[in-house]
């Protein structure tokens, strides 16, 4: 059977260079159009990727009927406007995290997608890097038994990032940026979180760049049911990386623990009877790690932009969708009430203060 290949049209060519290189290489998907306000960043791309077109206007994307697909990718606090756009033109979405900077757009965007009934993906890159895959098929398949705590991080020198011009600006925060992993992974495991309890700490060397927004937090969160999530997040600071390997997702259950790492090709298993298993996926290496370095995430973005594919094929809704982001910025945004009340702060109090409850009932 022929599957059929997506027509898909990219903004921002600095974050967006993976999904280039994703699409490129799958089968599933046509590259029709590129678009980055830097023409500089789009000849580059052009030149590494052989690409034939591309354009300065968002406009050139959003009108043209090629495109089924627009793949969002510039600075966060633009995604609000150019996720509207781009349901308003009738295309679907894909949307790298996070998806909003705060829940203060979360309306807009969910009538504009009930309004178009197209498909909104959050490109969530964790849930699909090789060892966190793993995991979750042992999940599904209750090898974890009752999981009882679920335990994420995200820690990282990413003091390179503060290089970046629109990093200083009003909308970036260390959580909604990096911190989202951990928690996106910590809400895809315990869905129903209803309550976040945690501190947060700007560093000097956060100050020094004029940056309020703490760059150190660590987080208790609960579901209704009593079990536990423990986040965590620090960015400024010299790393141990070959002790913390980045993103890290453990899951603890009656029938046994795991934990799978980010960016080494590691998972590790206690499942007994059988002993503690380390697995590694270090064959895969290139395929996940395109560029120099480790750096971008192109392996996980062709593994999510096909995973997109099979869901259209099917009619299905991708996860994470929009409901799905919301509730995972409802989180966050508790988390931030906390920080600042030293309090437990009600998930459901912030869906609520923006009009956004019915999103728990979907």
């Amino acid at each position: 059977m022929t599957q059929k290949v997506y027509r898909l049209g990219v903004i921002g060519l600095g974050e967006g260079r993976s999904i280039l290189s994703a699409a490129i290489q799958s089968g599933r998907w046509n590259l029709v159009n590129v678009c980055d306000i830097n023409e500089e960043v789009c000849k580059a791309r052009a030149a590494e990727f052989g690409l034939t077109r591309y354009t300065r206007k968002y406009e050139d994307l959003l009108d043209d009927p090629e495109i089924e697909v627009i793949a969002i990718y510039t600075p966060d606090p633009l995604h609000g406007l150019h996720i509207r756009q781009a349901l308003e033109a009738g295309k679907h979405v894909i949307v790298t995290k996070p998806m909003l900077v705060s829940l203060d757009e979360a309306r807009g965007v969910l009538e504009a997608a009930e309004a178009t009934g197209k498909h909104l993906f959050v490109g969530q890159s964790s849930r699909f890097f090789e060892p966190m895959i793993h995991q979750r098929s042992d999940y599904l398949a209750g090898r974890h038994g009752e999981i009882d705590t679920v335990e994420t991080y995200y820690i990282s020198d990413a003091r390179w990032f503060l290089q970046k011009g629109w990093s200083r600006q009003k909308g970036f925060s260390w959580m909604y940026n990096f911190m989202i992993h951990a928690v996106d992974l910590a809400a895809w495991y315990l869905p129903g979180i209803e309550e976040v309890f945690g501190y947060g700490h700007s560093s000097a060397t956060n100050r020094e760049y004029g940056l309020a927004a703490p760059d150190t937090m660590r987080f208790l969160m609960k579901d209704a049911e009593g079990r536990i999530a423990q986040v965590g997040g620090s960015y400024t600071k010299p790393a141990l990386r070959n002790v913390d390997p980045g993103i890290s997702c453990t899951l603890r259950g009656t029938k046994g623990t795991s934990r799978s790492v980010y960016s080494k090709l590691l998972y590790h298993t206690h499942f007994p009877p059988e002993p503690p298993v380390t697995h590694s996926f270090e064959e895969k290496h290139p395929y996940y790690f395109r560029f120099e370095g480790e750096s971008h995430h192109a392996g996980e973005y062709q593994n999510y932009i096909e995973y997109f594919a099979e869901c259209l094929d099917r009619g299905e809704t991708p996860k994470p969708d929009l409901r799905e982001g919301i509730r995972t910025l409802a989180i966050m945004a508790a988390m931030e009430r906390s920080m600042e009340t030293g309090a437990p702060v009600k998930v459901k109090d912030m869906l609520s203060e923006h009009s956004l409850t019915s999103v728990l009932q979907k």
